[in-house]
């Protein structure tokens, strides 16, 4: 069951135009400690606006840490991770990729939460990635949502980050079985705001399913309306099928998915699901404005989620991901509204129509593609019993 903590304020942040204003902000006061992980650390624009904050934080004696992924963030340290280890910075990266052409089943369980803390009052959860994607793309920045959060809850999020940081830190000196538990912060915060607020992770011990069981809880829980917006969806059997039970129930079911078409393995994969989900009653609608990179969610408006972890098999089964789930309906119609906004101006409502006009060469594609990612999944060796 989902733990709700009570008094906190949230802020929506739509987009990075919104985001990374506030993270820097946030850089910029901190006075005694900053906490951040994020899968992409790119050395552009913005990559190297934060890097510079966060060097000039190190230099003025914060303690500031920063882990990014091995993957995601490839090239951060040969780029920008010298001068931040210069500047007094903490720098980790999770799972460094080697140069080798060997596939090893760790390379898909990747760190792709996206958290920050500052301070230990404050915090940001959400998806976006520290890239300026508006300056290499030719159609509008990508559709991604962060939540800006102060009061106790900040403490969870804390906690979270300094557990995977100790795993590292172990692993790198070869004791990664001796990690200590996850310990809950017991520093006292003031209470901020009036909002019910929880973090969920997913990872490979405790918190397996988390993300997913609330997800699950939250349909079979809908009464009226729910409203997914999912960067990557290839939903497992049993999100298909609470999806499917919801919408027989007479729940308005509504899929925001991605229209652009970026990976092309995934894209394909998803599209294998559309007839079954439409023919359920289930709405699908590709956003095509630009890149939809969003993890949101709302339920009745009032139940509502933000975070790292797509609904596919990378995110629910593999990866490091972190949500905030949250229980108001305020934060929630808010963020509902603007998901709606984005429908109504960057969407196209998908039909069956439209999927039996596509020629048999796509179809094809798209249960290959299906087949592929889950065989992938399954030489990940997702189900052993593993210590991460």
């Amino acid at each position: 069951m989902t733990t709700f903590v009570s008094g906190n304020r949230l802020q929506l942040l739509c987009n990075g135009a919104e985001y990374f204003p506030a993270l820097l902000a946030q850089i910029a006061q901190a006075t005694s400690e900053i906490r951040i992980e994020t899968y992409i650390f790119e050395a552009d624009v913005i990559g190297r606006q934060v890097a510079v904050a966060l060097c000039a934080a190190a230099r003025r004696g914060v303690s500031v840490h920063l882990m990014v992924d091995g993957f995601g963030a490839a090239r951060f340290d040969r780029s920008l991770a010298p001068e931040l280890r210069e500047s007094g910075v903490s720098v980790q990266i999770y799972r460094p990729e080697r140069r080798n052409w060997v596939f090893r089943r760790h390379r898909l369980r990747r760190l792709h939460r996206k958290l920050s803390v500052f301070d230990q009052r404050a915090a940001f959860v959400g998806g976006i990635n520290i890239i300026d994607d508006s300056a290499t793309l030719q159609i509008p920045p990508r559709f991604d949502y962060a939540v800006y959060v102060e009061g106790p809850v900040v403490a969870e999020i804390s906690a979270a980050m300094r557990h995977v940081w100790n795993i590292v830190a172990w692993a790198s000196l070869g004791l990664k079985r001796s990690v200590p538990t996850e310990k809950r912060e017991t520093k006292s915060h003031p209470v901020a705001g009036k909002v019910a607020a929880a973090l969920l992770i997913r990872d490979n011990l405790r918190h397996r399913n988390d993300i997913e069981m609330a997800y699950l809880r939250a349909l079979h829980n809908a009464h009226d309306r729910v409203l997914i917006a999912n960067a990557y969806f290839l939903p497992g059997k049993l999100f298909r099928r609470a999806l499917i039970s919801a919408a027989r129930r007479g729940i308005k079911v509504t899929l925001l998915l991605q229209g652009q078409m970026e990976y092309a393995l995934l894209h394909y994969a998803t599209l294998a699901l559309y007839t079954r989900l439409i023919k359920a009653d289930i709405r699908i609608v590709e956003y095509r404005k630009s890149f939809l990179h969003a993890k949101v969610a709302v339920v009745d408006g009032k139940w509502a989620t933000v975070g790292s972890s797509n609904i596919d098999p990378f995110s629910l089964l593999l990866s490091r991901e972190a949500n905030l789930v949250v229980d108001d309906a305020v934060f929630a119609t808010e963020l509902e509204d603007s998901l709606n906004s984005a429908i109504k101006s960057g969407a196209v409502e998908i039909r069956l129509s439209d999927l039996r006009q596509r020629c048999w060469t796509a179809r094809l594609a798209s249960e290959l593609a299906y087949g592929v990612v889950r065989m992938m999944i399954g030489f990940s060796g997702y189900g052993r019993r593993r210590r991460d």
